[in-house]
């Protein structure tokens, strides 16, 4: 693994660099361009790194797959009254949907999805961003996983657009707490700051049919596991899913600090991370990272 690692690397390292790093956040567009770091862990317990594997970045809506777990650990098959679970095929931050599908998101990845099931989690938690930083950081082992205060205070002054959809979906009745308390936690959520070694490791229960060998907690069912992963499959990553399925091949979900996670089913679970994006807001040498890997290893799911 470590000698295919390398070879991945040095393929890629090219690429590093390319593209732009996302600057819609100001608190993101300062983010040194040029690093580049892959952590693949195993089911057995065993971790691969190379590069900057072990800098923290901000997961931004990596975040979304935890804080659909925990809503799916307490509301179950329940939540999808609120929130759909097909591909979007539009943007990210698309209003036009929302408006045509009655306030309702198409899937939790989207920022409408997520933010609804950051409504969930509210409802459900006194204080849902603390429960969700416990959560990341007993699944990952590392208890010092912290949220860059800067980052998320400057996603919730450039928040429009997020608060639009929120006041949108409550206009549909879709929404049950106050929109600018669910912003507030949502942005903490997507601002927590993780490396590549802590995101392998968090997400190492999707890869084990939801078992965290780190903690020895049955975080979700099998069920759930599969279920969470096919979401990630079909609209991990927007409107390039379709694409990443093609040529990659596995479940994954992005953000746009760069970092990208993806799941081989039963083996590993993998984190690349490079800040510079690619036109759709996906990190353009992780992207080009997992292909290679997959080609290389034959992991493809399909």
């Amino acid at each position: 693994m470590n000698s295919i690692l390398k070879r991945i690397y040095e393929k890629v390292l090219p690429l590093v660099g390319e593209g732009n790093v996302a600057d819609y956040i100001p608190a993101l567009a300062s983010v040194n361009p040029n690093q580049f770091g892959i952590a693949i862990y195993s089911n057995k317990g065993e971790c691969y790194t190379i590069g900057d594997a072990k800098t923290p970045f901000s997961i931004q809506s990596i975040s979304k797959v935890f804080s659909l777990t925990l809503a799916m650990k307490h509301y179950g098959e329940g939540m999808w009254k609120r929130v759909g679970r097909e591909p979007s095929g539009l943007p990210f931050n698309s209003l036009v949907q929302l408006e045509y599908e009655g306030g309702v998101p198409r899937n939790p990845f989207i920022n409408a999805g997520a933010i609804v099931v950051s409504d969930m989690n509210q409802t459900r938690f006194a204080t849902p961003h603390y429960a969700m930083r416990e959560f990341v950081r007993r699944l990952s082992g590392n208890p010092n996983i912290k949220t860059d205060k800067v980052v998320a205070d400057s996603e919730y002054e450039h928040r429009s657009r997020n608060a639009a959809m929120a006041y949108l979906m409550k206009s549909f009745d879709n929404f049950d707490n106050d929109v600018e308390d669910v912003l507030h936690n949502y942005f903490s959520n997507c601002a927590l700051r993780m490396n590549c070694v802590d995101l392998a490791k968090a997400f190492g229960f999707l890869a084990n049919k939801g078992y965290c060998m780190i903690n020895n907690e049955q975080v979700v069912s099998e069920q759930q596991a599969r279920q969470i992963n096919a979401l990630m499959a079909t609209s991990g990553l927007y409107d390039e899913a379709g694409t990443f399925a093609y040529m990659v091949g596995l479940p994954g979900k992005s953000g746009v600090g760069g970092g990208i996670v993806a799941i081989v089913p039963n083996q590993f679970s993998i984190c690349v991370w490079s800040p510079c994006l690619n036109k759709v807001g996906n990190s353009l040498a992780g992207v080009a990272a997992l292909e290679a890997l997959s080609s290389e290893i034959g992991w493809s799911v399909f």
